[in-house]
């Protein structure tokens, strides 16, 4: 008995199906990849937005109560007051500095991109085996 050997054309269509499942597949994978980039940009541009407005609000705070304690306490010592004052600015710019680097470490882009592309690594790898 001779074993049913696939024809040319037969072997043509197949390549043609994986093909089209193949730039299917891709072309999935490219719309994900656009989808998280407009959310990611969405993200950063409201983040910068918010950042900018707290630290202009912030800043007209600081500058009312850095008056507000200097004229306060003029009379006893300005310059430890000012020195205080400096001390406690520094302070807390280094707390939120130290926030922002643990907030960045945390921060992974495309992350359902990457994770779909690695499962279709391990579903191509099995079937393979």
């Amino acid at each position: 008995m001779e074993a049913n050997s696939p024809t040319l054309g037969q072997m043509v269509d197949a390549s043609r199906r994986v093909a089209h499942r193949t730039l299917d597949i891709g072309a999935n994978r490219i719309e994900l990849l656009v989808v998280e980039l407009q959310e990611e940009r969405q993200r950063l541009m409201c983040s910068i937005v918010l950042a900018l407005g707290a630290a202009g609000l912030a800043l007209l705070g600081g500058f009312a109560f850095t008056l507000g304690v200097v004229v306060l306490l003029w009379e006893h010592s300005p310059v430890l007051t000012l020195g205080i004052l400096t001390l406690l600015y520094l302070g807390g710019a280094a707390l939120l500095g130290a926030r922002l680097a643990r907030v960045q470490k945390g921060w992974h882009m495309f992350a359902a991109t990457l994770d779909q592309l690695r499962k279709d690594r391990e579903c191509l790898e099995n079937s393979f085996r």
